[in-house]
């Protein structure tokens, strides 16, 4: 397992893992897995590490899958290359811990699971994104981190929402890509694959 950056010794820990910049905090446990809206806004407008929450420096990483390299913008904020590792070792949707995505989001809910009655919480009229909501229970894509010089950062905006920016643009050249993890495959797939084993001379 990778040790916690340098960067992020200062950042709080949550059942020993450093509990990422842009986390959502709730009830005051941190829900990996959710964002921050507020918080991943400032990332995006400030270019700020999502893990640490320090300012990018040269080089940066995004995180990139299929989906996103074909609408043309990563929907996270970057990382720094050495926030990259533990991000990659510890987060099961990057490590392929997790096969598929969420039914539903965690937001709502407090980390035990118990819907949140709190009246004054904000979470109850919070709802996924288009993106995760359509990406519920299906198999986890393939991710990938592409390295790209800071000074081409360059944020996807909406008409409608120019202070919200929507991503990253990946429009832009890309000096390394690696691979995080493999896409789940689907039963259908997975049924095609072991009926080809033989034939491919696997066991």
């Amino acid at each position: 397992m990778h040790s916690i950056p340098q960067r992020c010794a200062r950042r709080p820990l949550s059942g020993g893992l450093v509990v990422p910049w842009v986390s959502l905090v709730h009830g005051g446990h941190a829900v990996f897995g959710s964002l921050d809206a507020d918080r991943a806004r400032t990332a995006f407008l400030r270019r700020l590490c999502q893990i640490c929450g320090q300012f990018l420096d040269e080089r940066c990483y995004l995180i990139v899958r299929p989906a996103d390299a074909a609408r043309g913008h990563s929907p996270e904020p970057a990382l720094h290359p050495e926030c990259l590792p533990y991000a990659a070792a510890h987060c099961p949707m990057l490590n392929g811990t997790a096969t598929h995505y969420r039914h539903r989001p965690v937001l709502a809910t407090h980390p035990a699971g118990r819907p949140c009655t709190d009246p004054s919480c904000p979470c109850p009229a919070r709802s996924p994104d288009q993106g995760h909501a359509a990406r519920g229970g299906r198999p986890a894509d393939r991710y990938e981190a592409w390295m790209i010089r800071t000074r081409n950062y360059r944020l996807v905006l909406t008409p409608d929402r120019p202070g919200a920016p929507v991503g990253i643009s990946v429009d832009v050249p890309v000096l390394r890509r690696r691979l995080l993890r493999t896409a789940t495959l689907t039963t259908d797939q997975q049924r095609l694959m072991n009926l080809l084993r033989p034939l491919m001379g696997e066991s």
